[in-house]
This record gives structure tokens, C-alpha cells and sequence, in this order.
């Protein structure tokens, strides 16, 4: 699945390791822009005096009008598209993902260019479903968060998708969570470009312990404030948390953490003290319950987006779980926010 860059030669002395372009969508994350051109200028930093002598970096635009992140502050291109070839990676910035035409077609135009110049390109936070749907991940892997994963597989049935990892490397592109995993893609680079000194200087002025790799799991727990131990069941009830609509078999989410599905079930029991399926149940069950309280969404909807059969046997488990039926749950909660 995953295919390393190859390192490149270190350039000539008095020209940056490691050179960025950045393209910002609209309405853009600013945590993952901003995490990433800072950990460049950490990396590049000597003797706190931020200068570009390590790494280097541009937001590139197709003109110079200020492009608006989600949170409301603006950020203006420095640099026009040009040349891919001046940059060693083009770092595409996603963000909210109801923007109808997040970056313009002469940006779509650069990427496609850089791609055919074998310039690696990156999809950060939601930068994968841009890539995407320009045709760039086509027979590739792309890591996109736990939170944008059915999504992305509703838009992208055809491309593979992992909420498993922080990042994913794969054949000239990297795709990244988002959140704190962008710190760690930085310093990634940094480490491969520049060297393991300015890779620790970054992360320690950051207050970061350590990077993690690109291995390591997403941040998230599907049960809320309740532990959860064991890595894999965890990825476990992730996986079934990504499938509440389309149900998948118990033995469907074995296989993919690396287990029988005796295993699983002795790791569930010893956990929770439940079956994964009667857990499965838990997590569909309390997705409906949102919907219920917080939607005005009819209950055939509610039952058939939580993978249950029909209205009535959907009831009978919301009963038997919250000992309330969902009618009932949502006229108490209008009846709360009244009050």
C-alpha cells in the first residue's frame, strides 16, 4: 500500500533541504496550515533567528486576493502558481468540505502539471478529497480522518481509504488526518530532508514529546469518556462506528484488526464484558439516539441509517437499551430545551 518517496540529493550549498508550496482551499483548517509552515520554520531555524535556511515556503495562488480560512482569518498567496518543479512537494490545505469549489482551475491546472513533473504532491486534512476529486488519488491509498471517512467513501467508492493511520505515503502522494498528525507529517520531512537535528529542534520548541509515525492510530475513542485499553479493540469499534449504516459481520471487523473472531470476542469480553456484537448494537443505537434528540428526522429514516431492519424492531432495541421509547426521548428533549 505504502510506497516511500525516494530521499533526494541534498541541494546546493545556500538553497533550502526541504521546499514547500502550499495551495489553500477556501475556507481552509488554519490549525493544519499553520502547524505545518511552523514546524518548517523550526526546522529551518538557527539560533531562534527563523530564517529560511533549512526549508523554505510559498502559498501559491492564481492571484493575490486573500483566501479565507474556516475560523475567519485571511491568509494572502505570496507567490504565483509557476513552476512546480521549484518546490520538492505541493501541500494541498483542505477545509470544510460543503465549499462547492474549494480551489479554482488554474490551482487544479498547477496540480496536474506537478503531477506529471513527478512533483509528490500532499492532501492535508481534508487536501484528500480535493486530490480525489481531481483524479490525483486514482489507484492510490488516502488517509482521511476517522470523522470524513464515510464520507469520503460515499464520494470515492472506488478509491481505497484508511481512517487507521496518521498519514499515508503511496506512489508521489501523502494524504494526512489532520489535527496534530500534520506536526508529525512536518517533521517528517524535515527529518528526511534536512536531518535528524532540525527534525528535534521543531518538535522540541513545539513541546513535543515525539513524532509519531505514520503507523500509529487516529486519535479516537467511539465510546466517549468510557476506557478503552486495547488498541485493537478500539480499531475494532471504530470500524463498526464507520459501518452504523451499512452493517458489517462481525467476522468482517476480526479480519481487519488481525484477529479470529474468537480472539475479538474474548478481547471484547475481558474489556467490556460484552460480545462485539452486542457492543455493535451500542454504537448504532446510540448514533440513532442523536438523531433522534438533535434531528427532526422521521423514525423509518432514523432505523434504516442505523442499519436496523424496520420502525419496529428498530423501537424494540431503543426501548431495551435507554428503557425510554424514541418518541418519548425526543418530546423530553424539546421539552427540556423549552425549559
Amino acid at each position: 500500500m505504502t510506497q516511500a518517496i525516494a530521499s533526494k540529493t541534498k541541494p546546493p550549498k545556500g538553497k533550502p533541504a526541504l521546499r514547500i508550496g502550499f495551495i489553500l482551499a477556501r475556507s481552509f483548517t488554519l490549525s493544519a496550515f499553520s502547524l505545518f509552515a511552523d514546524a518548517l520554520r523550526l526546522g529551518s531555524d538557527v539560533e531562534d533567528r527563523s530564517g529560511r535556511v533549512n526549508c523554505d515556503w510559498a502559498v501559491l495562488g492564481s492571484t493575490r486576493n486573500f483566501i479565507t480560512s474556516s475560523c475567519g482569518i485571511q491568509v494572502a498567496p505570496t507567490a504565483p502558481l509557476g513552476n512546480p518543479k521549484q518546490f520538492d512537494y505541493i501541500a494541498v490545505v483542505g477545509g470544510r468540505l460543503n465549499v462547492a469549489e474549494p480551489i479554482d482551475r488554474e490551482a487544479i491546472a498547477f496540480l496536474n502539471e506537478a503531477a506529471a513533473a513527478g512533483v509528490p504532491i500532499i492532501g492535508v486534512c481534508t487536501g484528500s478529497f480535493i486530490l480525489a476529486e481531481t483524479g490525483l488519488l486514482d489507484g492510490r491509498t488516502a488517509c482521511v480522518s476517522w470523522l470524513h471517512y464515510v464520507e469520503f467513501r460515499s464520494r470515492f467508492p472506488l478509491i481505497d481509504a484508511s481512517s487507521k493511520h496518521l498519514f499515508v505515503e503511496d506512489n508521489g502522494r501523502i494524504t494526512c488526518a489532520g489535527g496534530s498528525s500534520v506536526a508529525d507529517l512536518a517533521t517528517y520531512l524535515i527529518r528526511r530532508h534536512v536531518g535528524e537535528a532540525a527534525e528535534r529542534n521543531a518538535l522540541e520548541i513545539m513541546q513535543i514529546t515525539r513524532r509519531r509515525d505514520a503507523s500509529e492510530m487516529q486519535t479516537r475513542n467511539p465510546l466517549g469518556s468510557t476506557p478503552v485499553r486495547d488498541k485493537r479493540t478500539n480499531l475494532a469499534l471504530i470500524m463498526m462506528e464507520q459501518h452504523i449504516e451499512d452493517v458489517v459481520s462481525i467476522d468482517d471487523v476480526s479480519d481487519a484488526v488481525g484477529l479470529s473472531r474468537r480472539q475479538l470476542e474474548r478481547l471484547f469480553r475481558t474489556e467490556f464484558g460484552a460480545t462485539p456484537v452486542a457492543m455493535y448494537i451500542r454504537l448504532r443505537l446510540e448514533h440513532a439516539r442523536r438523531l433522534v434528540v438533535f434531528t427532526d428526522k422521521p423514525l423509518i429514516d432514523i432505523a434504516l441509517e442505523t442499519g436496523f431492519e424496520n420502525v419496529s424492531h428498530f423501537i424494540r432495541k431503543f426501548r431495551k437499551e435507554f428503557a425510554i421509547t424514541p418518541v418519548a426521548a425526543r418530546r423530553r428533549h424539546a421539552a427540556e430545551t423549552d425549559a
